[in-house]
């Protein structure tokens, strides 16, 4: 799907806003919390490693993408392919050197894809702790997502709405696709580092020293640094602040005022918070806000 496309499309109907689909668009409802939609036309932002607490299913429709989910390297995309993202994966998508691409986003609450997915996919004991990011390039399942997303910008009633992710959830099958390699942190590693995980949860608003998230695990602060990025594929420092970002996603999204939500979360330089803000998210707060 082309940005004309993009714009021509309701499937059914206009988007609810009667607005024609602008460069970046979002869509939410609080009829509808555990799902939020994206979609950018001719986009030439580019985004830090950074993970979402939700899943994250996204499609490139126009122009090439290069994908990353740490360690796995890079994967070029093409036009019609998919990317599932599990929760809490690093990763990144940005457009090809020197281009610009379209795409659509979608965001899924972690615990409603488990509880939708259940009796599809029950747990396996003998499964990797953590999904792997998929790289789907399906064009049925393509077509069926752009359908899909479309009608959520539609302004059919919520329940069809609701019903029509649900059946997409069905048709994707979340273990489809060719795998992105995992971090490569043991359990023992995990397990090791969950102190200072604690530690940065405790305290999202403000910075942990290395040395105190060294002398919670009982490693040096080398060891523990290269610990943290085997098993998240972040810094401790760049893991926190991409934390700091999804709770401003999340109160904005809620409504709390920009300025309120900096300042809550320790941005004392409002300028900084949107400079953060459009590194990790694509788009300056404001223009999330509104």
């Amino acid at each position: 799907m082309d940005c004309s496309e993009f714009q021509a499309a309701s499937i059914r109907e206009r988007p609810t806003s009667g607005r024609i689909a602008s460069e970046n668009d979002f869509w939410r409802d609080p009829q509808l919390p555990w799902v939020e939609s994206r979609r950018a036309c001719n986009s030439r932002a580019c985004y830090r490693p950074h993970s979402h607490p939700t899943w994250s299913i996204g499609a490139v429709d126009a122009g090439e993408s290069m994908f990353s989910g740490a360690p796995g390297g890079q994967h070029r995309l093409q036009p019609g392919t998919l990317v599932i993202v599990p929760a809490h994966r690093v990763h990144a998508c940005n457009p090809a050197p020197n281009t610009a691409w379209s795409y659509q986003m979608l965001h899924l609450d972690a615990a409603w894809v488990a509880a939708v997915t259940e009796d599809r996919h029950p747990i396996d004991k003998d499964a990797p702790a953590a999904p792997l990011i998929r790289i789907d390039r399906s064009p049925v399942r393509y077509r069926l997502f752009c359908d899909m997303n479309a009608l959520l910008f539609s302004s059919v009633d919520p329940g069809e709405k609701e019903a029509a992710v649900v059946a997409f959830i069905d048709d994707l099958d979340v273990l489809a696709g060719a795998p992105v390699p995992a971090p490569h942190a043991s359990a023992a590693q995990h397990r090791r580092l969950q102190p200072a995980f604690a530690l940065l949860d405790a305290a999202p608003m403000s910075s942990v020293s290395l040395a105190d998230l060294a002398t919670c695990t009982g490693m040096d602060r080398y060891a523990m640094i290269r610990a943290f990025r085997n098993a998240t594929g972040l810094t401790p420092h760049a893991w926190q602040l991409n934390r700091r970002i999804n709770l401003a996603r999340e109160r904005l999204g809620r409504g709390q005022p920009l300025a309120e939500v900096a300042h809550a979360l320790g941005f004392a330089d409002q300028s900084h918070f949107q400079r953060l803000f459009k590194a990790h998210a694509g788009i300056t707060p404001g223009r999330y806000c509104r």
